[in-house]
């Protein structure tokens, strides 16, 4: 059957129309669903991160992030998580080939709970030490967060009154509690990751600020058990300088945290050279044998699955291996 000019035209245009279809479902099956390569750094999101995609359900958001090529999560709440779906969620890591990061075993930000001696404040960190061991076991982690409270700002006195430790004493407090930590955790073969926090926008008297603090505190408790996440949002905020104190700090870190600033976002929406900083730490990496987490901690900067995407983008771009 011969075609007509108008019929060939027709259908030619029909063709080219499917082909551009086809290619922008392509697209965003690499970026959704294609089942893409593995990020070469194991980024950790968490929980909500992918909710527009994937839904309520965290085992869903893991499977999900999974099928974007992520091979870690992270979840601070996990304490507060049934043991049930604790144990649920260890299995759905283990099954998909991905590690579990950081959950907060202990975290104050107004009381001086490791800078002072106080018989209520260290059983209940020890409490929690005890505890994070048994969620640790379900969730097949090794890691987990501390926040050691406050710098001594004992308030009796008034706003500005009332004893306080000198910054001496607050420190061999901070390591004496941190020993009896570790005891706990050692033969569990279990790590406390020290998170230095900024004072100028989230976190104004935390008594771990500094990367250097974190670093003489690791080397003063001298145990394996006793690490530092270096945030880089947070650090960036503290100190800047971030590629010559991740140099300083190595021999101590053991986990790392993401987020752009200002605005703690995915990498690209704010002033860090992500790309940089990325490379740096996986050149690093493999010539130390290392495969450290680096947990996602951060906000989307866009609402809905337009948001995850461009995050999911944001991501490939800096990965060093993409």
């Amino acid at each position: 059957m011969i075609q007509s000019r108008r019929q060939f035209i027709n259908r030619a245009a029909l063709l080219a129309g499917s082909a551009a279809v086809s290619l922008r479902s392509n697209s965003l099956a690499r970026e959704t669903g294609g089942k893409p390569a593995r990020f070469s750094l194991r980024f950790g999101p968490h929980p909500g991160m992918f909710r527009s995609h994937a839904g309520d359900d965290v085992i869903d958001q893991i499977k999900f992030a999974a099928d974007q090529g992520f091979t870690a999560w992270e979840d601070n709440g996990m304490p507060g998580r049934p043991p049930e779906l604790q144990e649920k969620i260890g299995k759905t890591l283990a099954d998909l080939g991905m590690t579990m990061g950081v959950f907060i075993a202990y975290a104050d930000f107004t009381r001086p709970t490791f800078a002072r001696k106080n018989q209520d404040w260290q059983n209940e960190i020890l409490t929690r030490m005890k505890a994070s061991v048994e969620i640790a076991k379900r969730t097949n982690a090794k890691w987990m967060t501390v926040v050691p409270g406050s710098i001594d700002q004992d308030m009796e006195g008034g706003k500005y009154g009332g004893p306080r430790l000198a910054e001496g004493y607050q420190t061999a407090n901070a390591i004496d509690m941190l020993r009896r930590c570790t005891e706990i955790l050692e033969p569990h073969d279990l790590v406390i990751v020290l998170e230095p926090l900024n004072w100028h926008a989230n976190h104004g008297g935390v008594f771990l600020q500094q990367s250097d603090q974190a670093f003489a505190l690791c080397r003063a408790v001298n145990s394996p058990s006793c690490k530092i996440l270096f945030d880089i949002y947070h650090q960036q905020i503290t100190e800047g300088n971030l590629i010559p104190n991740i140099d300083g700090c190595w021999d101590e870190i053991a986990y790392f945290q993401s987020g752009d600033n200002p605005g703690r976002k995915e990498p690209g929406t704010g002033e860090i050279n992500y790309a940089s900083v990325f490379g740096h730490i996986a050149k690093k990496q493999k010539a130390a044998g290392k495969d450290m987490v680096i947990g996602m901690e951060h906000g989307n900067s866009i609402k809905g699955k337009e948001g995850e995407l461009a995050l999911i983008k944001a991501y490939r771009g800096v990965d060093p291996g993409s």
